[in-house]
């Protein structure tokens, strides 16, 4: 498994209570959120079982997944239902986003 693969799992973790806080807001948006914040481990997960061009299908679906729920709570804050992102997680996504972006082979 990836070592990145904990590093995601925990920002996962600690995006819970924004998104049962998006939840109150907009249901249709936290929904969208929870799924595309799932579907990044998961593909991860499955990429690290994977080989060659099926290995870098995964970690590409991961790296847009983990873009589409950073997103989401960018529209959120942008529709006033919660504050900017902050620095820290912003820097957490920013991590594993470029380690993703490395392991596809470049910028997508």
């Amino acid at each position: 498994m990836l070592r990145i693969y904990p590093v995601l799992l925990s920002l996962v973790e600690s995006l819970g209570p924004l998104i049962r806080q998006l939840a109150r807001r907009d249901p249709d948006l936290a929904r969208q959120c929870r799924r595309a914040l799932a579907s990044a481990p998961l593909n991860v997960a499955e990429g690290s079982y994977s080989q060659g061009r099926n290995r870098r299908a995964r970690y590409h679906s991961a790296l847009g997944s983990l873009r589409e729920a950073l997103a989401c709570l960018e529209v959120a804050a942008a529709l006033g239902y919660m504050p900017p992102v902050e620095p820290e997680l912003r820097s957490r996504f920013d991590h594993v986003l470029g380690t993703l972006v490395k392991l596809v082979g470049g910028h997508s």
